[in-house]
């Protein structure tokens, strides 16, 4: 499983791995602080690096860039503040940081092929695979070659994007470097890659130097598996289940069942439900509610609403109530789909039995005022008759103000400028020097003044 970036680690490493002012130094000729910058910076790296004060440094790099700086200080600038963005979880922003640093020629060398690794685990703790996959071959392809530990990250992230064949490839490099002791998670990562590949031979070989004996023994599995639970041993108890599942020795839907809630137990809620999506596809476990809420729960806890959503869709169909309506329109609410959002909550309100309907109306409400349906949006508000839809209401009354008030502002400046206008035009007909427009500012200011008056008069 692949572990948290921790903030502070992840502040040094960009820290250390560019070198303070190092990356400037390479797009430039300047390769020093002034006295005045330097104090700024110094003040910023000591408040992120010693004191651990995230905010206060951002106060000081601040102060350093509202100052004139060279190319050697907006480089080394540009450094801490990706490093304070990672101390504040600010990911998107600490990686606009570092590719600017690359894009503008900071950062070259060895520091560039740092610079790669560290954005592929930032990547990793927002849990963007496709992009920290990107990251880490920018970072092989600068020179950057993966130890172990970073041959499994790889072989992990490739199987979880279901490209069988990558991820084989690095776990197979991980049991090179095992040899025949290897965990058993990695032989059980390797027979599952290979059920999917098709490799049966070397899955065999796996299985007999796991077992040295028949994997097909039925009884010598129950065996193994109950006397590891039984000793309260759960971890190796769902190692033996795992190798029985991938073995194709499982087969009534409790046995299957099983290994879904061993998964969930020890915290692998992805490979839970892709395990109970499979076998529920191929008959052997029910598609019935319960199942299919529990499908849900596991693509949801293991961040991958886009394939929770279906699921969710079919429990709602089954649902005696509209709960599972209300769950379906906040997951396309968090996708940002407005407009399926309001279609899943006006399913569960109208179904009933939500355990608060007036949240579920000012969800509706805000799909509305997401796409511009203002009248829309204030109904549902209102039918909310709640907290949430109130504020909401006076949200948007006040937004209605801002707005009324900008029109007769830019009317009372239309008429301020053309009564301006009619005095210019009044002192050069004194001295006969009137310009042509001056014939008709009197017109053009009475009918300003009669739009202001509309104006104000509709408000």
């Amino acid at each position: 499983m692949i572990k948290s970036l921790m903030k502070g680690a992840a502040a040094i490493a960009i820290m250390t791995s560019i070198g303070v002012g190092t990356a400037a130094a390479q797009a430039c000729e300047e390769t020093q602080f002034s006295s005045a910058n330097a104090e700024n910076y110094l003040k910023a790296e000591t408040e992120l690096m010693v004191n651990e004060n995230p905010q206060a440094a951002l106060q000081a790099l601040n102060a350093l860039r509202s100052q004139e700086l060279n190319c050697y200080e907006e480089g080394a600038a540009i450094q801490l503040s990706a490093a304070i963005k990672i101390q504040t979880e600010d990911y998107t922003g600490a990686v606009r940081d570092l590719e600017t640093l690359i894009s503008r020629g900071f950062i070259t060398g060895d520091a560039l092929k740092s610079t790669y690794y560290n954005i592929a685990q930032i990547y990793l703790t927002v849990d963007n695979k496709e992009s920290a996959l990107q990251y880490y071959d920018r970072w092989m392809a600068a020179g950057g070659v993966p130890d172990r530990s970073q041959k499994w990250t790889l072989a992990v992230l490739y199987q979880q994007m279901d490209d069988f064949q990558q991820s084989l490839r690095w776990a197979e490099q991980v049991f090179a470097e095992d040899g025949p002791g290897a965990e058993r998670q990695v032989y059980d990562f390797l027979i599952f890659l290979y059920d999917q590949t098709g490799n049966f031979a070397k899955k065999a070989e796996l299985l007999e130097t796991l077992l040295a004996r028949d994997p097909s023994d039925r009884r010598l599995w129950d065996a193994i598996a109950g006397d590891y639970f039984r000793g309260g041993q759960e971890r190796k108890a769902f190692e033996v289940q795992k190798a029985m599942y991938l073995g194709g020795i499982l087969q009534t839907e409790d046995e299957l069942m099983r290994i879904v809630n061993f998964y969930n137990s020890f915290d692998v809620p992805y490979a839970a439900a892709k395990i109970l999506e499979k076998e529920m596809n191929a008959g052997r476990i029910s598609s019935n509610y319960q199942r299919l809420e529990l499908l849900a729960n596991l693509y949801q806890v293991a961040r991958e609403f886009d394939k929770a959503i279906p699921v969710i869709e079919r429990a709602a169909q089954m649902a005696p109530d509209g709960k599972m309506y209300e769950r379906l329109g906040r997951s396309y609410s968090e996708l940002q789909q407005w407009a399926n959002a309001e279609e899943a909550l006006i399913n569960a309100i109208n179904k009933g039995g939500l355990d608060n309907a007036g949240l579920a109306w000012v969800l509706v409400g805000q799909s509305r005022y997401e796409r511009d349906d203002r009248s829309g949006a204030r109904e549902a508000f209102r039918n909310a008759n709640n907290r949430g839809g109130r504020g909401w209401l006076d949200f948007m009354a006040a937004e209605d103000n801002t707005a009324r008030a900008l029109v007769i502002f830019d009317a009372q400046n239309k008429v301020n400028d053309f009564k301006k206008e009619k005095e210019r035009c009044e002192d050069l007909e004194v001295i006969g020097n009137a310009p042509e427009t001056c014939q008709t500012v009197d017109e053009r200011l009475a009918t300003a003044e009669a739009e202001l008056a509309e104006i104000v008069g509709d408000v």
